[in-house]
């Protein structure tokens, strides 16, 4: 499914279009509308962004043509493009039909897809004020765009037809979702609404577009632009991996000699974790928890209000009382309040280790004679050093064993013993890469050789990079009009080590780094017949890459891949039943930060009038009345939520990485009671027929069930994180 705000990256309202890469058209009388962009094509035939890809592999992105001079042109002859093809379908005087309707808007927009991939690296990977400008005037134009489709009578006219109609019943199974699906694509996005409401609901798409433009913004602004430079006597406690990172990150910056500290997660969490100046562990603290909440041009409080309002408006046309009971109506918790009572269940077990974990901490400072009190720039620090006085467990001593290409071959190999999966590297220069950090590997079957698709890799840190990890995919697999590769791309924010030294991780990176390599697989293990069908349901989706991360703890990873970077020797057994044994620790920390935010945002969009909210007392009051503890804070604050806030793909649905642990935790314990345990055959082979083969073309509870024979229990993610199991209901 081609969700826009996932092609942009930022900026549209959660309206989803439909197309492919490579499908052609049906053939239709010509309107005047696709005459016109006959000539526009004509003049425009020298634009690379609109270019069919060429090359090898089925054709590949030509990101070494890539001009911001393009991409305006690109996106406007784009869209005319795309327009012009569902004229063919809404002219085509045949009666509606699944082929020449359903089928046909798997085609339509070939030209602008290929645009999105562009943009969605301008966005995410290079941005810089130069396109921020085109992102801001595009913006509105986009939503425009995206409004015309959703509101096109005549279109949602075809799709009605067919989704009513009796072919339905002929169809497969996997017709039928994808029918369903694009239909509730426009129902549950104003094509319903009489000729006033749409204009309406237009209206708020318009603006809401350029909300998201200046939220995300703003915060990427406030990372940008600060960097808190030390000096050699300022680096008490840091690691020599952090060190020379930072030192590295200085000279990046024109500060040869000192070291910086940017206003990132990948460099702010080490720094608190192990500096011993307190009053830098609360400036970096406070800069990175204030980003959109300074009270100056760039604070995004008002903006977030405003977007909430337009949200409620929005929904309201449509018959909802609220935003989340319309954003959760076809996601696994099919409702906020089932959504919320599973973060309910948690949370009394949560904020009560955190207050074991704060309790241990006041005691070793105590015991130190620190004469603190443990507030929320101090919560790392004492953290690990309990953690080392608790399980006698270094968290740098764990580091040394990380080494970021050494985890890149532990995760092939699992992709191997799990998936089948071959990775080798693409030698340089044979697919065309958008910066020179940018690697690229062949991805195949091991045992018939036959080409799956490529795996981009750009796991660094630097300047128009937006922070964080993710994946994403400029080709999913397609079949329905000629198979189509994978083209599928992993995107972290490692900080590089100095020249000649090897990047080392922290255990909570490492299985990050797994977590998004499980979107990767998710996409290259696709077998759908539909482009749409690769799309996800939002609450399920993280199941698969979380489940991943499991692997990265397996003895065959730790005796393999896990060698220190000096001596190239494996992880003591010592060292590995230490991890195992503080498996749990913290947990109260990560747990609580993240339930934080979920409810916050699932509250935010639960109210029946959020009109003139303050987003900043809206978040203090309400964890105030949660309990919230007060030696930490959200891990994503209200002003700087980007998952809800510069789009829509989180928005009132952060909670599902918690629905996607349950599943995960049931699974792993699938596993680990199979005969072959994490590895075994039987078991690979369920996972990949039930769970990540089907995508979006199964129900995700029909699929789950098919899988472990029964629904998920949220048992085995209490047992997981060392909590007691909650009171049977």
């Amino acid at each position: 499914m081609k969700a826009i705000p996932r092609l942009l990256g930022t900026a549209l309202v959660s309206v989803t279009l439909f197309g492919c890469n490579d499908a052609p058209a049906p053939d239709a009388q010509k309107t005047a509308t696709s005459a016109a962009v006959e000539q526009a094509v004509t003049a425009n035939q020298s634009n690379p962004l609109l270019q069919p890809w060429t090359g090898p592999y089925q054709g590949v992105p030509a990101f070494d043509q890539m001009q911001l001079a393009d991409l305006k042109p690109a996106l406007e002859q784009g869209m005319a493009e795309h327009l012009a093809d569902i004229d063919k379908i809404t002219a085509n005087p045949d009666a509606p039909t699944f082929e020449n309707t359903i089928v046909a808007l798997e085609g339509v927009g070939k030209a602008l897809d290929r645009v999105f991939t562009y943009y969605g690296i301008w966005s995410s990977n290079k941005s810089s004020e130069e396109f921020r400008a085109i992102q801001r005037e595009m913006a509105p134009k986009l939503s425009e765009f995206t409004s015309k489709i959703t509101q096109n009578e005549a279109l949602f006219k075809r799709i009605a037809a067919v989704y009513n109609s009796e072919q339905m019943a002929a169809l497969t199974p996997e017709q039928q979702r994808l029918a369903k699906l694009v239909y509730l694509g426009f129902a549950n996005n104003g094509a319903t609404l009489d000729a006033e409401q749409k204009k309406r609901y237009a209206a708020i798409n318009l603006r809401l577009s350029e909300l998201y433009t200046q939220f995300s913004n703003n915060i990427l602004a406030d990372e940008e632009n600060y960097a808190l430079y030390l000096s050699k006597e300022q680096l008490g406690g840091l690691p020599d991996s952090l060190v020379n990172a930072a030192a590295a990150a200085a000279a990046s910056r024109g500060k040869e000699g000192m070291y910086a500290i940017t206003n990132t997660r990948s460099s702010m969490d080490p720094f608190l974790t192990y500096s011993t100046e307190r009053e830098l562990r609360q400036k970096v603290w406070n800069t990175y928890y204030s980003r959109g909440d300074n009270a100056d041009a760039r604070d995004n409080n008002a903006i977030i209000a405003e977007i909430l309002a337009l949200r409620d408006e929005r929904v309201g046309l449509l018959g909802f009382d609220n935003y989340a009971d319309w954003r959760l109506q076809d996601r696994m918790a099919k409702s906020p309040e089932r959504a919320m009572d599973l973060m309910m269940s948690v949370w009394p077990a949560a904020i009560a280790r955190v207050k074991e974990e704060v309790a241990d901490m006041q005691a070793l400072a105590d015991l130190q004679n620190d004469n603190i009190t443990i507030e929320p720039w101090d919560y790392r620090f004492y953290a690990e050093k309990v953690r080392q006085a608790k399980y006698d467990l270094d968290s740098d001593e764990v580091k040394q064993y990380l080494q970021l290409d050494k985890l890149r071959e532990a995760m092939f190999y699992v992709a191997g013993r799990l998936f089948n999966f071959n990775f080798s590297a693409v030698p340089a220069d044979t697919v065309p890469v958008f910066h020179e950090d940018v690697k690229v590997w062949e991805v195949t079957d091991k045992t018939s050789g036959e080409h799956i698709g490529l795996w981009y890799l750009d796991p660094f840190a630097r300047s128009g990079k937006r922070s964080g990890a993710w994946a994403t995919s400029y080709r999913g697999y397609s079949n329905y009009d000629g198979e189509k590769n994978v083209l599928s791309s992993n995107n972290s924010n490692f900080m590089k080590s100095a020249p000649g030294e090897p990047v080392l991780i922290s255990w909570d990176d490492a299985e990050t780094y797994f977590h998004e390599f499980g979107h990767a697989l998710h996409a290259l293990s696709s077998k759908v017949t539909y482009p749409t069908l690769n799309g996800g349901v939002r609450d399920y989706t993280e199941f698969q890459s979380q489940l991943l991360e499991r692997w990265l703890l397996t003895d065959e990873v730790i005796s393999q891949f896990l060698v220190h970077h000096k001596t190239g020797e494996s992880m003591p057994p010592e060292l590995v039943a230490k991890i195992k044994k503080a498996a749990t620790f913290n947990e109260g920390f990560k747990t609580t930060e993240y339930l934080a935010s979920a409810i916050i945002d699932l509250k935010l969009h639960m109210l029946d009038d959020p009109t003139g909210i303050d987003p900043d007392a809206f978040e203090r009051e309400t964890l105030t009345a949660m309990g919230m503890p007060g030696e930490l804070v959200m891990r994503h604050r209200t002003p700087q939520f980007g998952h809800v806030f510069s789009g829509e793909g989180y928005a009132a649905a952060y909670y599902g990485y918690m629905w996607a642990e349950v599943l995960t935790s049931d699974a792993a314990e699938a596993f680990a009671e199979a005969p072959g345990g994490f590895y075994d055959k039987d078991m690979a082979a369920r996972l990949v027929q039930y769970l990540f083969s089907v995508r979006n073309a199964v129900d995700p509870e029909e699929a789950y069930r098919a899988f472990r024979g029964r629904d998920a229990k949220i048992e085995a993610l209490m047992r997981d994180r060392g909590f007691p199991l909650p009171p049977a209901k």
